[in-house]
């Protein structure tokens, strides 16, 4: 099978302070950590596992600086075949059409098998870039896909409904899948596996080779764009609760009912 993975490196935000920047639309990024976008990183196990078993050919894309290398040495350094990165100061800011219109013209005329993405991005929550560059490929689409098999050029997926269901779709090949995290057990990345993939090259088409018009990607083109970020007003403080057993447990109910909880 000939694979297309498409990641996206992202703030690590877990134990970091985030603060509003200068422009009032973006995060400070100063001492802030970057990786892989951990729904890409679910994506990429399974296009490896894939092409493991299947063969053929495995390649990552990235729209981003060369400071988001890193994403795609990791990709490298798992089992791809080939690194894209696209980059240009004008897709700064850009929304998901916007971005779905350059990683389209990034695969170009590549004839893939399967496209994988993951189901969203920890930066913006969007969860639109797969289906959107599914619809720019005029390929089917499956997302928060939970399993996948292959075969006779066909794909059975289950992806994940609300309230614990699942349902299982089948699309003819080409197709899009969108990961969900769990899917598979993300493989560890060892320091002499990254060492061998800062080796390898990694391609990385300007805007002219991928004959993009500059109007219809960065902000220019796209159709949903931040306007401002401010931090969420502080909440109450905490009631800590002492005393006996039966004046906390007392106290408990009086919060849930005040609440709705308890009835």
């Amino acid at each position: 099978m000939n694979i297309a993975v498409f990641v996206k490196h992202v703030p690590d935000t877990a134990e970091a302070d985030l603060a509003v920047a200068a422009d009032g639309r973006t995060i400070r990024t100063d001492g802030v950590p970057f990786q892989m976008n951990e729904w890409d990183r679910f994506a990429l196990e399974e296009a490896v596992l894939l092409r493991e078993r299947t063969g053929g050919r495995l390649t990552a894309y990235l729209v981003g600086p060369e400071a988001h290398e890193d994403s795609l040495r990791r990709c490298l350094a798992v089992g791809a075949d080939r690194a894209v990165r696209v980059w240009d100061p004008l897709l700064e800011g850009q929304g998901p059409l916007a971005l779905a219109r350059v990683l389209r013209a990034a695969a170009g005329d590549e004839r893939y098998d399967l496209y994988l993405c993951g189901a969203q991005a920890a930066d913006d929550g969007y969860a639109l870039v797969g289906p959107v560059l599914a619809h720019l490929l005029g390929v089917p689409c499956a997302t928060l896909v939970t399993r996948i098999e292959v075969s006779d050029g066909r794909i059975l997926c289950d992806r994940e409904l609300e309230g614990g269901w699942t349902e299982r779709v089948e699309m003819s090949l080409p197709a899009l899948v969108t990961i969900q995290t769990g899917i598979n057990q993300p493989r560890y990345v060892s320091i002499l596996g990254i060492r061998k993939a800062r080796r390898k090259p990694i391609d990385s088409p300007t805007l002219s080779d991928l004959g993009l018009d500059p109007a219809r990607v960065g902000e220019a083109g796209s159709r949903i764009l931040v306007e401002a970020l401010e931090p969420p007003p502080p909440g109450r403080e905490a009631e800590l609760l002492e005393g006996p057993p039966e004046r906390v447990a007392a106290r408990v109910v009086e919060l849930l009912r005040d609440k709705g909880g308890v009835l």
